[in-house]
């Protein structure tokens, strides 16, 4: 898909959600740690309503977000994009033009969202990476809900529901990354029917901060 466009190169791997807690099939392709709040900042927020979590609000790139939060980065051990590409699609369970691609240098980049595309564009251009791939799935809380996405609307929404779904939905949100500081994040964290809420917690080490499994 995009060979023809690269040279050999050093790629990373930006990540603001679980990828951070769990490579899965991405491991064997990484080298090295995270590196966490090291990434370009970009405009991500729990506003996807995610079936493979029960209904969960999950984290994705939305440009509705004013508030930008830092990512993280990790290495590719592939050397060719598209390479790279096809393990950050697998280990998505997406297609690669759900992925956004930025190369350094006036190389060839690819992305829905152009202030993600442009924050990258100038986190690499002072970075030591060549190329930087991260995932674009995008917000369908309108599209399912009927209603804007807002800190507001997004705690109605978590209140509604119940039983696995709920502990889904806040085992995630207290388990992504300490630096995704969203404001949907911020807001639930002042309520209290949230803040009483009392699910077992995630290893510290893995997240950290004290948080619960997905």
């Amino acid at each position: 898909m995009l060979r023809e466009h690269f040279e050999v190169m050093n790629i990373a791997i930006i990540g603001y959600g679980s990828l951070i807690w769990d490579l899965d099939n991405l491991e064997p392709h990484v080298a090295g740690p995270w590196q966490r709040g090291a990434g370009p900042c970009l405009p991500v927020e729990f506003s996807r309503i995610s079936p493979k979590r029960k209904r969960a609000l999950v984290l994705v790139v939305d440009e509705t977000t004013q508030t930008p939060s830092p990512t993280s980065v990790i290495a590719s051990a592939r050397r060719h994009i598209d390479d790279a590409v096809a393990d950050l699609a697998r280990r998505e369970h997406c297609k690669p033009e759900r992925l956004g691609v930025a190369a350094a240098r006036g190389g060839h980049s690819l992305s829905r969202f152009p202030r993600a595309l442009a924050a990258v564009e100038t986190w690499l251009a002072a970075s030591s990476y060549d190329a930087a791939i991260w995932t674009e799935h995008e917000s369908n809380f309108e599209t399912i809900t009927a209603r804007s996405f807002s800190p507001t609307s997004g705690d109605a929404y978590l209140q509604t529901l119940v039983g696995d779904s709920l502990a889904e939905a806040w085992s995630y949100l207290e388990s992504a990354p300490a630096e995704t500081d969203t404001p949907l994040r911020r807001h639930m964290r002042a309520q209290d029917w949230w803040r009483a809420l009392a699910f077992s917690a995630r290893d510290e080490e893995a997240t950290g901060h004290a948080a619960e499994p997905a």
